[in-house]
């Protein structure tokens, strides 16, 4: 017998929990996790593909302390508005991405990301910029 996913909005295959405050117009891909147990707000717009993880918890320090540090850490995570995040991307705890940026497939976002920046990799680093100035033909400028 396999437990059935919590009922969301979003997507039928994706796992939500804590009560995350997600804007309108955000769409969320099948095999997420979101985990707003620690305070999570995503902005209106976004796009979050297949396979993003989102956490606002770390259980590490309990782990490797063979539970002596008795405590689950958690800090909230805010995403902009309009962010598009990549398949198989991996958001950590405490961190703020701001509007209009774009996280690579598969990066993991372990610092702030500016807004309108496009970052990728393992740990993820800004590569390149988002350029809006003709919202008809949206570029990117390498750095």
């Amino acid at each position: 017998m396999s437990a059935a996913l919590a009922d969301n909005p979003y997507n039928e295959h994706a796992w939500i929990i804590g009560t995350p405050s997600i804007g309108a117009g955000t769409w969320i891909g099948a095999f997420t996790v979101i985990d707003g147990s620690g305070g999570l707000t995503i902005g209106e717009g976004c796009d979050i593909s297949s396979g993003v993880q989102i956490y606002t918890h770390s259980s590490a320090k309990r782990c490797v302390s063979g539970r002596r540090y008795e405590s689950v850490d958690r800090a909230p995570v805010t995403i902009g508005d309009r962010v598009f995040i990549g398949a198989n991307a991996v958001v950590n705890m405490g961190v703020t991405i701001g509007d209009e940026s774009i996280i690579g497939a598969g990066a993991v976002v372990t610092a702030d990301v500016p807004t309108r920046t496009v970052v990728a990799g393992v740990p993820a680093r800004p590569i390149a910029l988002v350029d809006l100035s003709d919202p008809a033909a949206p570029g990117i400028s390498q750095l």
